[in-house]
């Protein structure tokens, strides 16, 4: 799309060397063999501290993903981001862990990213996983009605205290929570905790923001039932719209277990879901504000031309376009230059944790059609742009 072609624009604030260093990395995930071995080596290098790699991961992908390994640290890139006009969400990405040590731990670090973004701009959402607050069988669990044992019960009940703490927290010092979506087994405990904080926390305002992954099937009656909720109970509506990014390890689960495929069927069909998404958006701004999380050029545009054709003012307060850290700054200081509210998620953590989520974005940077060439053909446009 020739709108979200400046690459002058997209990469002012990169140096040649910073460029030509995130070209061979995305020229590296962009062969899914490799990627595939260098993430498994990656993992396992980490894991058993074998001496060096941490020095090499937070020179290359961690530098290309990640703000740092703290908030402070991170706050380097936060200010750099906000000169331009882009706001960060502070994402602590520590995966993989499932005790309630580290659940309680995570759920101090959210509360502290709150108290430490009260007043500054720059940081306009909190972000959170469910799975950082609880285990994935046990939001299974609930999610299917199972009749749980009395631990499970106290387990849950935690979980449920962790979601409180953080949502109140937010309510108090008037700061937006978007709660991110996972795999589909673990989503229905997931939404009806997002409902039930809706309900309690955005009487006034959207405080509270769930998030809907459209290459899902069933994700648009969803929302239309919601409204119908918050339109009953008199509360205010919060999405993240995204597409998604489970859809090989959704695929196989369900043909493993013999239930029906929980994904769009073609890439046509998630686009066609995505943008239906916006059209609810944009016809229900009443009750519901969303933030729309994508990489895709014309979704973008499609928003900002169903903005217009709606007479809305492109800051308007309801909507918001985002991008992860690293990647599609042709979209994001686009947007950002006309005056739109965009943010982009921050990563954050010590390296060694963050580590499973690097390889995670690598293998969907890589599963995603167009995207990692994408970024290849805009970096080479703008270094011979610079030779010129």
């Amino acid at each position: 799309m020739p709108i979200f072609n400046d690459t002058k624009v997209a990469f002012a604030d990169k140096s040649d060397a910073q460029l030509r260093k995130a070209y061979w990395m995305f020229k590296m995930i962009e062969q899914p063999a490799l990627t595939s071995l260098g993430t498994s080596v990656l993992n396992f290098t980490v894991h058993n501290n074998f001496p060096f790699v941490t020095g090499i991961v937070k020179s290359t992908l961690f530098e290309q993903f990640c703000g740092g390994e703290t908030r402070e640290e991170s706050m380097k890139v936060v200010k750099q981001l906000f000169k331009r006009g882009v706001g960060s969400i502070f994402d602590y990405s520590i995966e993989g862990k499932e005790d309630e040590e580290t659940f309680d731990a995570v759920c101090k670090e959210i509360k502290d990213i709150i108290r430490f973004s009260v007043g500054n701009p720059a940081i306009p959402f909190i972000v959170f996983k469910p799975t950082a607050f609880g285990r994935i069988d046990l939001y299974e669990a609930v999610g299917k009605g199972a009749e749980l044992t009395s631990s499970q019960k106290e387990e849950w009940a935690r979980v449920v205290k962790r979601f409180d703490e953080v949502c109140g927290l937010c309510h108090e010092h008037n700061k937006k929570v978007m709660v991110d979506a996972e795999e589909t087994w673990m989503q229905d405990a997931a939404d009806q905790l997002c409902e039930e904080m809706m309900e309690k926390y955005n009487q006034e305002k959207p405080i509270v923001w769930n998030t809907i992954q459209m290459y899902r099937t069933g994700r648009l009656e969803y929302m239309e039932e919601n409204l119908e909720r918050a339109r009953e109970k008199n509360y205010f509506i919060g999405y993240k719209i995204v597409r998604g990014a489970y859809m090989e390890k959704e695929r196989a689960r369900a043909e493993e277990k013999g239930y029906p495929d929980p994904i769009q069927p073609t890439k046509e069909a998630s686009d066609k879901n995505y943008n239906a998404g916006i059209d609810f958006v944009m016809n229900h701004l009443d009750k519901v504000s969303a933030f729309f999380g994508t990489h895709n050029e014309i979704s973008s545009e499609l928003i900002m031309d169903k903005m217009k054709s709606r007479s809305l003012e492109n800051g308007n307060p309801h909507i918001y376009f985002g991008q992860l850290y690293g990647m599609s700054d042709n979209i994001s200081f686009y947007l950002s230059d006309k005056g739109y509210n965009v943010a982009k998620y921050l990563p954050y953590g010590p390296v060694k944790d963050v580590v499973p989520y690097l390889t995670r974005r690598a293998r969907e940077n890589t599963s995603v059609a167009g995207q990692t060439g994408r970024e290849l053909g805009l970096i080479k446009k703008e270094l011979d742009r610079r030779k010129k």
